[in-house]
């Protein structure tokens, strides 16, 4: 069974900067695509952006601001943030689409990191 961990959230005042990493935990695997989620109070959970193989599309609210990374040898997917924005506070998700030996390509969740940006 594949894990997702996550970490890095925390708090940051206007324009500062934050990295999130999520983690995939299991003796052999492999990334197909990683998607980053982030929900608000009281919104819907939305697509802040997602790296496949050969393509990189982010939200328009956070493009040129947010990128999203992997090191496949560390097993881990960064979403690193600049320029932070009081509206980017939220519950940060990382998604993964991971390939192991045991169950195939499956869809796995990660158990979401705060994020929360002040004015």
């Amino acid at each position: 069974q594949v894990q997702l961990v996550e970490s890095g959230g925390g708090l940051v005042q206007a324009g500062g900067s934050l990295r999130l990493s999520c983690t995939a935990s299991a003796p052999w695997l492999r990334i197909n695509t990683v998607g980053w989620y982030r929900q608000a109070p009281g919104k819907q959970r939305e697509l802040v952006g997602l790296l496949t193989d050969i393509s990189q599309k982010y939200a328009d609210s956070v493009k040129g601001r947010f990128a999203i990374t992997r090191d496949a040898a560390k097993k881990t997917a960064y979403l690193q943030m600049n320029e932070l924005k009081p509206e980017d506070t939220a519950v940060y998700y990382c998604n993964a689409n991971i390939w192991t030996p045991a169950e195939g390509s499956t869809d796995y969740w990660g158990q979401g990191t705060q994020v929360t940006v002040s004015s």
